[in-house]
């Protein structure tokens, strides 16, 4: 422990000169053995008479809550449970993890409500004294250590912190705190503070949750915002994340909910009424469910006290929630309430009301809740939304899962409070650094805030629905992809980025038993994979300087359109820079390319993650992916799920093709700003003129994917593209043969096209692309089968067009070659057709008749013409 101790506020003195009365530690629990997993990077513990606590963060640049907590014999375990489940909440957003805790320790029996309030002010005060004795400063920029205090390890400064259980209204206090220690993030010190983003009045972790809800939902063909849909809820309409939740939508049918204090029952809800009747709720000050108008519920139900001896069950009641009972206990009817066979259960509380059946209620830890907790093969729901934390264990979502209902988990759900409160500190940082150079007044700074609200919502709403859609997509592709999921997970434990027991992930065999009923790993097991892995992109990204001016627009993205116009060149020199960067883009790379993107890509080409990096922001801007996708969102509600993850999967794979061939052309010498504005242009080309460009398969595929997409509400320009997205990616080497070969890309396109008609290298490609992968080498086999066809087929047109006349038709020109060729070509030919008349494909046919194309092209295609081109 002494070992492990890195500063200490104990020779540190108060304003009148006598030591403190209380103890702040600053611990390296990595050094302690017997200490818990998962183990923090640094721990603060603040000790006295009055009060105690701890503060624990995953990194240096960490950020979490500030709990009042009530548990006086395991405060860290809940402290500590609660930072790990913020590690993953934070891969959205810049800082890691951090979560603390602190326990006033004077009995407070019999005291009032404001006493009890005062000596809880008292207690955080100090608490957040003490974490900032030990913390380092910085002034005009320079780092400046706290006085009296001998320091064992690197400069470490950036310490924040957020409201949480029991402290929502305590950030001012918190900044107030800071601003006498003269600390260098000012109000940014505690986000959503009276000059901050008010969680409750933008209702953005009700809303980010929702976003995940819609999403179950819209698979499920329900559009919550169109249609009638019920609801059992966990909380009350005084609650901010169960408040602002249960108002999201005028189809709400909220049949049951229940609190600490009362349950709410309305057999058969009027959709409008009860509506307006919670938010009547909302709206009043301290409200409760027996503020509830009993004239507004309906026959048999009612608003009951939950320290009654039983409640009657009415008729109503009975039908409902298939009660044979005629009388319950408050707890009995909670029981019966949750494992009610309803649309949606919503947590907008507090507590843990779902385990697995392989787990006791010991092992949850939530002694309060013990008697109502269900199992998760029990919930009868369809659908889990989680605003609040820790409603359900993760093994219990993982078994509702597998049992048919359907749920991420409380980390991806309500995202959203603090992916919006890491948005405050990041936009006040700049602010404050505006404010030091005189270019911003403090009244200009409120305004400014306050203007870009909405915004900020915005942002942050975008994030959620961006992240749920990836989880989704990936769900869809479990059983498929199955391998590179478990390779994946494989590759994070050996790197030391996971321990897959703590995080209740499954073994392979395991796995392997779940395929043989036709699953996976479920939604809940992705989301926990997800972020880890954009966790383990952002923490290398981060390595990196960022210099070229191409990499500003992602850091851009990361802030207020409203604050990018007025201070773009300023945001420049934002102090977290760098760490910004890396954060957005290792957030949409995962959400647009999925989690086995990056190691899938290492893997067929060795290339580091900064370099991917690179390359799939020119493959995505090339293909102008982020347009295509808010194309493809817009149709939410209009088209069927299942065409819009097709037409996302058929982007995703023409990027990763232009990802893969960049990294493999242009590994050392790509220039975003150059070589994407090269690629462009011939794209848009290609695009406008494939019809004319196009031949044979290519064009009668295309023509029949337009009209299927079509005809089921996609618009016609989005149509034509997905459509020729498979050909698309031929553009990459259309260009390098025009650079080459001093052709036009229309003429060399014409050529390209005509000869892969002509030697059905378009069937050939499709069979590979169909053929399914065993295993994650067969998967990368048909991968660098498929770039040999692409290069071959390039390789052939160049000598098409160098052995032909200028200004020949395409069509002639291949003709010539082929008459010029005839054996090699017939033979090609030959090939061809044994493949297809054969009931058995693998890979081994592939690579033999790849092969034997090689043959054909390097046999046609002078020495002098190869030069430059690389195969």
């Amino acid at each position: 422990m002494i070992l492990a101790t890195l500063r200490t506020n104990y020779y540190q003195l108060d304003e009148d000169g006598n030591p403190k009365e209380y103890l702040s530690l600053k611990l390296q629990p990595e050094l302690i053995s017997e200490a818990p997993l998962p183990k923090p990077k640094y721990e603060m513990f603040v000790y006295s008479c009055r009060v105690e606590g701890v503060h624990l963060r995953g990194g240096k640049v960490a950020r979490g809550g500030l709990r009042w907590s009530d548990r006086s014999e395991d405060y860290r375990t809940e402290v500590l449970g609660l930072m790990k489940a913020q590690q993953v909440k934070n891969s959205v957003i810049v800082p890691l993890g951090a979560k603390g805790g602190f326990l006033p320790k004077r009995s407070m029996e019999g005291a009032s409500r404001e006493e009890v309030m005062a000596e809880g002010v008292y207690c955080y005060r100090m608490f957040i004294r003490g974490l900032l004795d030990v913390a380092d400063n910085l002034v005009k920029g320079k780092v400046v250590h706290p006085e009296r205090v001998v320091r064992y390890d690197d400069d470490d400064y950036y310490l924040v912190v957020a409201a949480d259980k029991g402290t929502a209204t305590f950030s001012d206090i918190a900044n107030e705190v800071a601003e006498s220690y003269g600390f260098w993030l000012g109000d940014a010190f505690a986000s959503g503070g009276s000059n901050g983003y008010d969680h409750k009045q933008m209702g953005i972790t009700a809303k980010g949750a929702w976003e995940s809800v819609k999403r179950h939902f819209r698979d499920k063909h329900i559009d919550t915002q169109a249609e009638d849909f019920s609801v059992v809820a966990i909380g009350d309409m005084a609650g901010d994340v169960f408040g602002n939740g249960m108002l999201l939508s005028k189809h709400i049918q909220l049949v049951a909910a229940f609190n600490h204090l009362h349950i709410f029952v309305d057999p058969s809800p009027s959709a409008a009424k009860s509506y307006r009747e919670r938010k009547r709720l909302f709206e009043l000050e301290r409200s409760s469910w027996a503020d509830y108008n009993p004239r507004l519920i309906s026959e048999g139900g009612g608003v009951f006290s939950r320290s009654a001896k039983s409640i009657a069950i009415s008729p109503e009641m009975k039908k409902r929630f298939d009660i044979r009972e005629s009388s319950l206990t408050p707890n009995g009817l909670i029981s019966y309430l949750l494992k009610a066979e309803e649309d949606l259960l919503w947590n907008g509380g507090i507590g843990t009301y779902v385990k697995s059946r392989l787990e006791s209620d010991l092992v949850v830890g939530d002694k309060a809740n013990d008697a109502i907790r269900i199992n998760g093969d029990e919930l009868r729901c369809k659908v889990v939304g989680e605003g609040g934390n820790l409603g359900l264990t993760q093994l219990g979502r993982v078994e509702f899962n597998l049992n048919g209902g359907v749920c991420f988990t409380d980390f991806i759900d309500n995202a959203g409070g603090v992916n919006s409160s890491d948005a405050e500190v990041n936009i006040k940082i700049m602010l404050n650094q505006l404010m030091e150079s005189g270019k911003l007044s403090d009244r200009s700074r409120k305004t400014l805030l306050a203007q870009m609200t909405d915004e900020v919502s915005e942002l942050v709403l975008e994030n959620n629905y961006r992240q749920a859609q990836a989880i989704n997509l990936m769900q869809h592709q479990a059983v498929r992809r199955n391998f590179e999921y478990i390779r994946v997970m494989k590759g994070l434990e050996e790197h030391g980025y996971l321990n897959p027991r703590i995080e209740f992930l499954p073994t392979e065999e395991e796995v392997q038993e779940r395929l043989t009923s036709g699953q996976a790993l479920t939604a809940p097991e992705l989301s926990v994979l997800t972020s880890y892995v954009k966790g383990a992109v952002k923490e290398r990204l981060a390595e990196e300087s960022f210099e070229d001016p191409y990499f500003l627009k992602e850091m851009y993205t990361a802030f207020p359109p409203t604050l990018v116009k007025k201070f773009g060149r300023q945001l420049e020199k934002h102090r977290l820079k760098r760490e910004i960067i890396a954060t957005q883009i290792a957030n949409n790379m995962v959400n647009n390319m999925g989690m086995s993107f990056v190691s899938r890509i290492q893997e067929t080409t060795g290339a580091s993650r900064s370099q991917i990096a690179s390359a799939y922001l020119a493959a995505r801007d090339i293909f102008g992916m982020e347009d295509r996708l808010s194309e493809i969102r817009s149709l939410d509600g209009k088209v069927k799920p299942d065409i819009q993850i097709d037409m996302i999967q058929d982007l995703i794979r023409l990027v990763r093709r232009g990802t893969r061939w960049l990294l493999r052309n242009r590994r050392d010498t790509l220039d975003l700003g150059k070589d994407v504005p090269l690629f462009q242009k011939p794209l848009a080309t290609l695009q406008r003129d494939f019809s004319a460009i196009g031949a044979g398969d290519a064009i009668n595929e295309w023509r029949s994917g337009t009209k299927r997409l079509s005809r089921e509400g996609v618009p016609a320009e989005l149509a034509g593209f997905i459509a020729a997205s498979h050909h698309l990616y031929s553009l990459m080497g259309i260009v390098e043969v025009s650079r080459l070969t001093g052709e036009t890309t229309s003429r060399v396109a014409s050529v390209q096209f005509a000869v892969g008609d002509q030697l059905h290298l378009h069937w050939f490609s499709k069979q590979m692309h169909e053929y399914q992968a065993a295993s994650q080498w067969e998967a990368l086999a048909r991968e660098s089968l498929q770039d040999d066809l692409n290069w071959q087929q390039v390789a052939i047109t160049m000598a098409v067009l160098s052995e032909g006349k200028k200004r020949a038709p395409a069509e002639r020109l291949i003709t010539r070659w082929m008459e010029e060729h005839n054996d090699l070509v017939q033979r090609w030919l030959s090939m061809q057709a044994e493949i297809r008349s054969s009931t058995v494909r693998d890979l081994s046919i592939y690579t033999v008749a790849i092969r034997e194309l090689m043959d054909l092209s390097q046999s046609t295609l002078g020495t002098s013409a190869r030069i430059g081109f690389g195969t």
